[in-house]
């Protein structure tokens, strides 16, 4: 099965605030994710992290990274730098680039961290699936939200779990509709 997830910011005590994520403390944060993410996700599902998996973590990365089931493929964000230059947190990953184009189920899909208006075969329905934002409803999700064929991908708007593409439609609408921001 492939899922995609965005904006983890594992080991970030300062996200829990920016996104008004519902956990007392880092630590409840990073386990919650962490629990969720091995219930859902097997050994030989891939898993597109489209962007700043750990941010300012106190732990070295690779200590979540082999702690997460499946194979991960990391689309470069913002906040992904140091893990570049970890040897150990670069092996957890079966791929690394700031771009890619994949085929989920006959779909033609551009994954990238960063939302972009226009992306390859834009005119031909293909999809573009994103992270960056987080669950911010400014000008740029206001922008995103009319492109029929983009999807954010970021964590608090899936429930912090790796998410399908139809799961990511359907969270995506409810996002946009009422701001679900909570857990299951």
């Amino acid at each position: 099965m492939i899922f995609y997830t965005s904006d983890l910011h594992l080991g970030h005590a300062n996200v829990i605030r920016f996104d008004k994520r519902p956990f007392a403390d880092v630590e409840e944060m990073d386990q919650y994710i962490i629990t969720r993410w091995n219930n859902r996700v097997s050994e030989d599902d891939t898993v597109y992290i489209l962007g700043d998996i750990c941010h300012r973590n106190s732990r070295d990365s690779s200590w979540y990274l082999k702690q997460l089931k499946g194979h991960k493929i990391l689309i470069l964000g913002n906040h992904d730098n140091p893990i570049l230059k970890n040897k150990r947190a670069c092996s957890c990953f079966d791929k690394v680039d700031k771009m890619m184009q994949v085929v989920d189920e006959k779909r033609q899909i551009t994954l990238c961290h960063y939302p972009i208006v226009e992306w390859n075969a834009y005119f031909h329905g293909s999809w573009h699936i994103y992270g960056h934002i987080h669950n911010k409803k400014e000008e740029t999700f206001k922008i995103m939200s009319k492109k029929e064929h983009a999807l954010n991908a970021g964590c608090m708007i899936n429930n912090y779990v790796p998410v399908t593409f139809d799961e990511l439609v359907e969270n995506n609408m409810l996002f946009k509709a009422n701001d679900n921001l909570g857990r299951d």
